[in-house]
């Protein structure tokens, strides 16, 4: 009963004070009036006076009685009414103290319901507007994390950015890990982790340009690996090659080192968009890595590696690599069954990335011995080439198959068997097999020339073939009525002295040929081979039917592309673009976005509207498949250009296909560059027709963007 009169004494007391427009000798009277009521009833119900005479308003302002009643809800954790003391308070003397404004939004922050969490939010952007130096970093970090775990990745990211930028640093570096941990889990929030990681690098790179400038911060937070990581990989998931590309160049600008996690990483972004020299160049530093543990964690790296070797058509490049696998194994076993010392030999290097030239190109740190904890990219392998089984990697019988049908639609049969041969003669020819493995998967498809070439240049190298290889190719030669063909294979299988003794050549064929299958009837290898087909068959069929030449080609003409943008040769670039035409080979968006990169490099904006002539016309024709990469690189270099014609044109079509976009990066952009755009000027002040449309354009991304105008 104590506790009820206590808030109804406390209601009274404040009423008066609230009331507007109300004189206050008038409210004292009413007040004094309302309390000798309140303290009437508090002593029929047998409360003592005493117990209430802390409520007497002798001495005591409004502020006070106000502050107090903000304090005592705070206390109890009623956010309701807490909000409504706070409003009480705010609508006659602003916004309290900054311990109290403070534990308010931690109040709300630690509610469940979305309703509290966006009045949190908009309370922090209203303080922000008028009074920043209220704000503290431990109410917005928690705002911070009840956001991004409520899936609210917009305000999570928004509160993230006005820490940043008022210098308002949590006490806790793996805060901001933990931050960037939680909101790449949705796609959203994948696009904003990039953009506040991008921004949080500037910001630092800024500073330290600037040394004077950062007196004032108290501290300042430079991202680390696990920031990278985190966000890089979720790049790659999502398919934002423009901010992982831009993610690798900070990392080298803020010398971040590129451990285990970020190779793979990086691989994985190469692979997507065709840069195999980049993997080439650390392929040499991951090859050092001397732990058969380690090493295993590199078989997503390998796989992108040798999937953009057969992208390219580069076959004997995918031979090399896939033999080096093999090869690979042996030494590593070798080597971590001697010592562990080789672990330690890898330090930190040094890899250029990009143009080979130090001015165009940069270099980014490597630690391929360094595998951290805080977070470990996942060990799947997403196109099958590489496996690893019991701490081995080994290339996929995939690959294998790859690998065959390309040197058979080129007509290489030679090198097929240069790479058997090899494999054979250098490494342990009874754990990989590789020859009986393709020869009989030949014989399966009926490619009974092919087995046999390699049937004789294996002999001709002098390995050894099983039995069950001539026999499945000599019942696959009487199944097809080929005796000729049986008449040769019987006459070599004399040769190297198997178990078919012919003393006259003149032998009935048939009786021979069935002699032979009699006798090899008996071997168990055989006999299971000649039922079905082979894993190794079936991938090689599947590969054979592929019509993958376009896609072959897109890779070459893309990365010839890429190569003149980089070096600013345009001319020569678009030229291979137009070849793309001419061949009837369709870009694909990476085409556009070389493009555009290439001359936002020269600051040639209006060519940029040019090549979206070209984008549009593709988008409609249901050539070019629309991605949120390619609208966004367009979007962020017209606003850089002016052209709001055509940065409106690029929001409608994002907005059409439901593609997120960051208003809070465009707006700072335009505050950067255009905030004085036709600021005094009005729609009936245009002197041309061009002019009054650019003005209606500048207003509509104002609205879009948020950005308040006096226009």
């Amino acid at each position: 009963m104590r506790g009820r009169l206590y808030k109804l004494g406390h209601r009274c007391l404040f009423l008066a004070s609230s009331a507007k427009n109300v004189n206050y000798e008038q409210a004292s009277f009413c007040q004094w009036n309302r309390l000798h009521a309140f303290v009437l009833r508090a002593n029929a119900c047998g409360c003592s006076t005493s117990s209430v005479a802390r409520f007497s308003w002798e001495g005591t302002s409004s502020f006070a009685i106000l502050v107090s009643k903000l304090e005592a809800t705070l206390k109890d954790d009623s956010v309701d009414e807490a909000w409504e003391a706070f409003s009480n308070y705010r609508s006659l003397h602003g916004f309290p103290q900054k311990h109290l404004l403070s534990r308010m939004i931690v109040l709300m922050s630690y509610s469940s319901k979305p309703y509290w969490l966006r009045k949190a939010y908009n309370l922090v952007l209203v303080i922000l507007e008028e009074n920043p130096c209220l704000l503290h970093h431990d109410p917005l970090t928690k705002l911070a994390f009840t956001l991004v775990r409520n899936q609210m990745p917009v305000p999570a990211a928004t509160v993230m950015r006005i820490m940043l930028e008022n210098g308002i640093y949590p006490s806790v570096k793996d805060v901001w890990n933990t931050l960037f941990f939680h909101l790449v889990k949705t796609e959203v929030g994948s696009y904003l982790a990039s953009d506040v990681l991008v921004e949080l690098c500037e910001f630092a790179l800024y500073h330290n340009a600037n040394g004077r400038r950062c007196n004032k911060q108290k501290k300042l937070i430079r991202p680390n690996s696990t920031m990278f990581n985190l966000v890089l990989n979720s790049c790659v998931q999502h398919g934002s090659v423009l901010k992982a590309q831009q993610l690798i160049e900070l990392m080298s600008q803020m010398e971040v080192v590129a451990d285990a996690n970020s190779i793979i990483i990086i691989a994985r972004f190469y692979e997507m968009i065709g840069q195999r020299d980049e993997l080439v160049k650390l392929k040499n530093h991951v090859d050092g890595v001397s732990s058969l543990t380690l090493s295993c964690h590199y078989q997503q790296f390998y796989d992108c590696l040798l999937s953009l070797h057969f992208k390219h058509n580069d076959l004997d490049a995918a031979a090399e690599l896939m033999f080096e696998l093999y090869r690979r194994l042996e030494l590593l076993q070798s080597c971590n069954g001697g010592s562990t010392k080789g672990s330690q030999l890898q330090k930190q290097s040094l890899v250029q990335i990009g143009s080979t030239n130090l001015r165009m190109g940069f270099q980014i740190l490597v630690e391929p011995e360094h595998l951290g904890n805080n977070f470990i990219v996942e060990a799947e392998c997403y196109s099958g080439l590489i496996l690893s089984s019991n701490g081995k990697l080994v290339p996929s019988k995939k690959a294998l198959a790859k690998l065959i049908d390309g040197y058979l639609r080129e007509r290489k049969l030679g090198k097929i068997s240069d790479f058997l041969v090899r494999t054979e003669k250098e490494l342990d020819s009874q754990e990989i097999n590789l020859s009986f493995k393709v020869m009989d998967a030949c014989i399966q498809l009926g490619l009974l020339e092919t087995a046999h070439d390699i049937l004789d240049d294996l002999e001709l190298a002098e390995v050894s073939v099983r039995p069950s290889i001539y026999g499945s190719l000599l019942r696959a030669y009487c199944k097809r009525d080929m005796l000729e063909e049986a008449k040769v294979l019987l006459k070599q299988m004399r040769k190297v002295d198997f178990f078919i003794k012919l003393s006259d050549t003149k032998v009935n064929m048939q009786e021979a040929i069935a002699e032979s299958l009699h006798l090899l009837g008996d071997d168990p290898e055989y006999v299971r081979c000649s039922v079905g087909k082979s894993e190794l068959a079936e991938l090689l069929d599947r590969e054979n039917r592929a019509a993958n030449s376009a896609s072959r080609l897109i890779y070459e003409l893309n990365s010839s592309i890429l190569f003149f943008c980089k070096v600013k040769m345009m001319e020569d670039a678009m030229r291979t673009y137009k070849r793309m035409e001419q061949n009837y080979v369709y870009p694909t968006a990476q085409t556009f976005i070389h493009i555009i990169n290439g001359f936002s490099s020269l600051k040639m904006y209006r060519e940029i509207t040019i090549v979206w002539g070209d984008i549009k016309r593709k988008l409609e024709d249901g050539v070019l498949i629309p991605e949120r990469d390619l609208f966004e690189c367009l979007l962020w270099n017209f606003l850089r250009g002016g052209y709001f014609e055509r940065v409106m044109e690029t929001i409608g079509y994002m907005i059409k296909h439901k593609m997120f976009i960051d208003k809070w990066k465009y707006k700072k952009e335009f505050l950067k560059l255009h905030k004085d755009l036709y600021k005094n000027l009005k729609a009936s002040h245009a002197r041309t027709e061009a002019q009054s449309k650019r003005l209606e354009h500048v207003r509509a991304f104002r609205r879009w963007a948020g950005i308040k105008s006096n226009l």
